[in-house]
């Protein structure tokens, strides 16, 4: 986890001195206090700073890390290159198919210019120092001052000023903080109930000095705008629609997910006042926690799922149409219950009134901002941003829409859901308002809310017990009555006991909606100080059980796992082969279809093609997969999506009756992206699937990366159904397949070295044979030593291909056969670089059998997902300008565990 520190850093005199910023005081002061954690300059700085650190984990070489999300390694006091990075975390985990970011922290200028050369390594030219288990960095600068011994880094004394009124140049730069992430929500509520009256706040003359009546005010004030803003995001990111797209299932388990609960709880309620005797009070607060723990809240399941990553998965889906559904039934029973209590205690006129203005209010919404926000997005042109005058004139409606709820008696959060629910989710206008409100309200907004609703929990307020068993009866009856009623529908229709269990447990989820329900109803007395308190840590109870539990009963992963061999190796001649080819932009699309033209589609075995335009989400509550239909009436600006999709619905032309093409388009957060790919796949019956390289060469020669890209693919290799190859274009324009021109020779190469994944690329390159217009060579790697590597039967089944090829290579004037013996990597490193400019596609496999050969090329490792071999080639220094294609066999098999294991080869025509 990065974040951006100021420091002082005092200056050298010189002419190319930094700007001059002014700073205030008491920043300087405390980071010109500041005591260091290490006082003596150590031996071995490693050892002291491994017992100070808590959280900086050492790994071993054969420690499984697999279950972690990110993985950064730092090597502070780095020296030479060769050191840890390339002798260890280069060697060792690349196995594991993890992706490190690596930083090298050298304040020596001799070890610089080796790190310069270095793409896949971040130099940062600074000595290191630790304090309160956070890494920083500085310079020592201006000796001249007066100074003392504040600190040391790693092996460099820092030279600190005394004088906090000295004005020294303000830099900003990058550190690691090592410290571990917490909910904001969870850590922010419990400080709001240390400072109430629960711990601190019982004593009269602190609460009085900490939070006089004015600061309450204001505190209170902060809090109700944050939670309006957020409310409103929600709806904005909310597509009311989907409540008419969810079918059936999603309808019963909305349905009989609400009123099971309500019922069986309002039945407990009756049964205690039976025999209890309640008093009236009581008896009311224990239909309101029916109603309030039969709701199941979409903002609430939406924010979860996206918490626990499971948005795009199929029960995060179906939990998500039904809480609208559960959302819509909560809301109707609110709706007689406001209309029943207005006819029996107000006046027919005073009814008529409020029916009135709500009926006004609505008129404004859908006469007044929904065109609004259409024109706006019509004057919007695709790519640009949103004009300034648009937010401002939203963020003016959002006011006076929460001051219109509260005068005509609904209330300001309601009309903010509503008034997000009339603007259209998504781009340009939903994204717009989510990315210049969403980090100003979790970031500040909202934890000011979470404090403000903890300093309203005072725990000394109960005192009955009784109170507290029958409200926690009713609670319980409803948990198990929504279990029941989530569960009933999923298991009708043959869903898997463990995955309705699941569903039933996220159904039961509650967050802000509950307790901003429950802050209304303390406010205006509905409940006492007691049946709040009960139910704030009865709802806390229940939200901290259910994030371990659904995350202990659901993996989304298992229903990737194939029941039959997906690969191009053991795909039939005279059956259609499935593709699924995932495009970012539009910058992916030509090296897809050069590939796809090479693969030669033919009346005998024709291309099935699903196209997956992958959309990251933003404005958007719920993601997307849909399939996209070629419009008849084109509009005269063609968005993204839609020139994607011509450019294949043309290549289909081409090949008409031999390329089948349906396109789709997937809107997903880049950790859950990989859900949609792999969904896609499975329902496709997909053979081979193409992602294209997290790295993309444009004009210049410059190079273009994207992290999230790379955890996707990362994602998609580890997970996927079916053979993966991961397309890596370089920017060739040379060889343009073209439907718009006449074709030219197309040159390949494939490198085999052994194992599943290069007999899989020679399979695939057997379905090239018969195209004219195609070149293949092969070129065997061995060697007269072990240093190849291979078990004994991954060599008989390489032998039978390689045998296969050559006998189509004697009998096809148009594809060679060349065999290369090497004797270690400088070797191998050879032979790749003479072939820089002679191929316009090189195709090899990604994993290989441990080996002394793939050890020594794995040191120069900087992509563990394409192996050792393809991240030579994906290099910055490799000169050629051919696209690779890294290409994995099926892992994700029903009883297989080793590639090896598969049964006899299938293919005919290698």
């Amino acid at each position: 986890m990065q974040k951006e520190i100021e420091n002082i850093f005092h200056s050298e005199r010189n002419s190319n001195s930094g700007d001059k910023c002014s700073v205030l005081g008491f920043k300087r002061e405390l980071i010109c206090n500041v005591e260091p954690l290490i006082q003596e300059e150590p031996l071995k700085p490693w050892l002291t700073l491994k017992r100070n650190i808590n959280n900086i984990k050492f790994l071993t070489s054969s420690v499984e890390i697999s279950f972690k999300n990110r993985y950064v390694y730092v090597d502070v006091g780095a020296c030479s290159y060769g050191s840890s990075i390339v002798s260890w975390i280069k060697k060792k985990y690349p196995k594991q198919n993890k992706t490190f970011e690596i930083y090298a922290i050298k304040a020596n200028k001799a070890f610089h210019e080796e790190y310069r050369s270095k793409e896949q390594v971040n130099l940062l030219p600074y000595a290191a120092w630790v304090r309160n288990k956070t890494l920083f960095f500085e310079i020592t600068r201006d000796p001249s001052k007066k100074t003392v011994e504040k600190g040391k880094g790693m092996g460099r004394i820092r030279l600190v000023q005394t004088s906090t009124s000295y004005m020294g140049d303000m830099d900003k730069i990058q550190a690691f903080d090592f410290a571990l992430k917490r909910m904001v929500s969870e850590k922010d509520f419990v400080a709001g109930v240390i400072l109430g009256p629960s711990v601190l706040g019982s004593s009269a003359a602190y609460a009085v000095k900490v939070f006089p009546p004015k600061g309450k005010i204001l505190v209170d004030t902060l809090a109700v705008f944050g939670l309006m803003l957020f409310v409103f995001l929600l709806g904005v990111k909310t597509d009311p629609t989907i409540f008419f797209k969810s079918g059936k299932r999603p309808l019963a388990i909305g349905i009989l997910g609400f009123f099971v609960p309500y019922a069986l709880a309002g039945l407990v309620a009756l049964v205690l006042n039976h025999f209890l005797s309640l008093d009236h009070d009581i008896f009311n607060v224990l239909h309101l926690v029916a109603v309030l723990q039969s709701l199941t809240s979409f903002p609430v399941i939406a924010c979860f799922l996206a918490e626990l990553k499971l948005l795009n998965s199929e029960l995060g889906r179906l939990a998500s149409c039904s809480s609208i559904v559960s959302d819509m039934c909560h809301w109707f029973i609110v709706a007689v219950r406001i209309a029943t209590r207005l006819t029996i205690a107000s006046s027919l006129r005073t009814s008529i009134e409020a029916t009135l203005s709500t009926i006004l209010l609505v008129i404004f919404f859908v006469g007044g901002i929904r065109p609004a926000a259409l024109w706006a997005i019509r004057h919007t042109p695709e790519g640009k941003p949103v004009k300034e005058i648009y937010i401002s004139v939203v963020l003016i409606a959002l006011l006076f829409c929460g001051f219109m709820g509260e005068v005509i008696g609904i209330n300001a959060f309601i009309t903010s859901f509503v008034l997000g629910l009339f603007i259209p989710d998504g781009p340009p206008l939903g994204a717009a308002l989510a990315e210049r409100f969403d980090c100003f309200v979790s970031v500040l907004l909202m934890p000011i809310f979470f404090t403000s609703c903890g300093l309203k929990v005072d725990i000394f307020a109960i005192k009955n017990f009784k109170n507290v068993g029958m409200i926690q009866l009713v609670v319980v009856v409803a948990l198990f009555g929504k279990m029941i009623g989530t569960m009933l529908p999923p298991i009708l229709c043959r869903m898997r006991l463990r995955d309705a269990l699941s569903l039933g447990i996220i159904m039961n989820s509650k967050g802000i909606t509950e307790l901003a329900i429950l802050i209304r109803w303390k406010e205006h007395n509905v409940i006492n100080e007691e049946c709040f308190t009960i139910l704030i840590i009865s709802l806390l109870i229940v939200t901290g059980a259910i994030t371990p539990l659904t995350n202990a009963l659901y993996d989304p992963s298992k229903r990737f796992l194939a029941y039959k061999r997906r690969t191009i190796l053991h795909h039939r001649n005279d059956e259609e082969l499935r593709i699924l080819a995932c495009i970012h932009t539009t910058d992916n699309v030509r090296a897809v279809l050069n590939l796809l033209s090479a693969s030669k589609p033919s009346k005998e075995s024709p291309i099935n093609l699903a196209v997956l335009h992958l959309i990251k989400l933003v404005g958007r509550a719920s993601p997307l997969l849909i399939a996209c239909v070629s419009r008849e009436n084109k509009s005269q600006y063609s968005t993204q999506s839609e020139q994607i999709f011509n450019a294949f619905r043309k290549f289909e032309q081409h090949y008409s009756g031999h390329v089948i093409v349906h396109c789709y388009k997937g809107i997903s957060p880049y950790a859950t992206m990989h859900n949609d790919v792999c969904s896609l796949a499975i329902e496709k019956r997909t053979t081979f699937l193409v992602i294209p390289f997290h790295k993309q060469w444009v004009i210049g020669g410059r190079v273009e990366s994207s992290n999230s890209l790379r955890h996707l693919n990362n994602n998609v290799l580890d997970k996927a159904p079916c053979s993966v190859g991961v397309l890596i274009d370089r920017g060739n324009q040379r060889k343009p397949w073209s439907i718009l021109g006449q074709p030219s020779m197309y040159r390949v190469a494939v490198l085999f070295f052994g194992g599943a994944d290069d007999r899989e690329v020679l399979a695939y390159a057997g379905r090239m044979y018969d195209d004219h217009n195609v070149l293949i060579t092969l070129l065997r790697f061995y060697s007269s030593t072990e240093i190849v590597g291979g078990t004994a039967r991954s060599k008989i089944l390489d032998t039978e291909i390689l045998s296969q090829f050559r006998l189509n290579a004697f009998r096809n004037q148009r594809v060679s056969y060349q065999e290369e013996m090497v004797m270690d990597g400088n070797g191998v490193l050879a032979v790749l670089r003479s072939m820089e400019n002679a191929y316009d596609l090189v195709m090899v496999g990604r994993r290989h059998q441990d080996s002394q050969l793939m050890s020594d090329l794995g040191k120069w490792s900087e992509h563990g997902e394409l192996g050792a071999i393809g991240d030579i080639l994906a290099a910055k220094d490799f000169k050629g300008a051919a696209s690779v294609l890294v290409v994995q066999q099926q892992t994700k098999l029903w009883g297989l565990n080793n590639p090896e294991d598969s049964t006899r080869l299938r293919r005919a025509n290698i």
